[in-house]
Parts: structure tokens; C-alpha cells; sequence
């Protein structure tokens, strides 16, 4: 996955610039595929959130039918290895969706730079109008006509 987002910047990188916005294709692009980057890794983060809570749902459905099972040692361990496995699984997957909710939330922030950037932009008139029309204040009237490219 990591190498087809590292193939997309580097296109994204060697194209050129875009002429009617005057942006970079990096700014212009870029922001989508935070935005998609960050709407991907918040979806796995909510995944992995909801295996942390089935695995500590089958933890507590285990003690809750023999509690001498939840009994802790003098290490703070859980005395029953499956209780603890439980109980480590539930952590692990804790910290997996720790780390995919900072990954979408640190890509929703730059997709929004991104966002503000392209707005305070300046944008001037693109070369490619074919006629443009003119209006003029004379003397007596207004003066309405067009001008013609070649």
C-alpha cells in the first residue's frame, strides 16, 4: 500500500504545473488524497477499536461465568493464560487504533493547510478566453464591444 501512495506522489511530483490555477499539482491533488488517506485510516482505526472491544467483551463474558478465572497474580497478570491473552489482544488492538486515529486526524489537518493554501492563492485570468467583452464609459454613453485574440 505504501508503495502505490509513494508511486502516486511521485507522479504527482514530475507533472507539471496548472496553469489556470497556478497551483502545484502536489496542492492541487494532494488534498484529496489526504482527505481520502485520512477517511481510510479512520475507518481502520474503527476496525481495530471494535476487535480491542471483542476481545474484551469475550474477557468479561469469561469472568462473568467463573470468576476464580479473572484472578490476578502478584504480577498484576491475569492467573488463566486465556484470560490474559484476552486481555493483551484487547490492548494491542487498543494501540493499533490509537495509531490509525492520530494517522487520519494528522492527514485531516494537512488536507485543511492544503485547502487554505489553494484558497489564499492568488488566482489570476487564464490566457486561454477566446473574446472578451469590453465596457467602456464615454462622454455621452457607454461604449459595448469585444476584443478578438489571435
Amino acid at each position: 500500500m505504501i508503495r502505490i501512495w509513494s508511486a502516486a506522489l511521485g507522479l504527482m511530483l514530475l507533472a507539471g504545473r496548472a496553469e489556470a490555477q497556478g497551483l502545484s499539482p502536489l496542492v492541487k491533488y494532494g488534498k484529496w488524497v489526504l482527505v481520502a488517506g485520512a477517511a481510510g485510516m479512520n475507518y481502520l482505526g474503527i476496525r481495530a477499536h471494535n476487535r480491542a472491544e471483542d476481545a474484551f467483551d469475550a474477557l468479561e463474558s469469561s469472568c462473568g461465568t467463573t470468576r476464580t478465572r479473572c484472578n490476578l497474580g502478584s504480577d498484576g497478570r491475569y492467573v488463566d493464560p486465556q484470560i490474559e491473552a484476552f486481555y493483551q489482544r484487547s490492548l494491542r488492538y487498543d494501540r493499533i487504533a490509537r495509531g490509525w486515529l492520530i494517522g487520519g486526524e494528522t492527514a485531516l489537518a494537512g488536507a485543511a493547510v492544503l485547502f487554505v493554501w489553494e484558497l489564499t492563492r492568488p488566482k489570476g485570468r487564464p490566457d486561454n478566453i477566446p473574446f472578451e467583452p469590453e465596457v467602456r464609459s464615454l462622454r455621452g454613453g457607454t461604449g459595448l464591444g469585444f476584443r478578438v485574440r489571435f
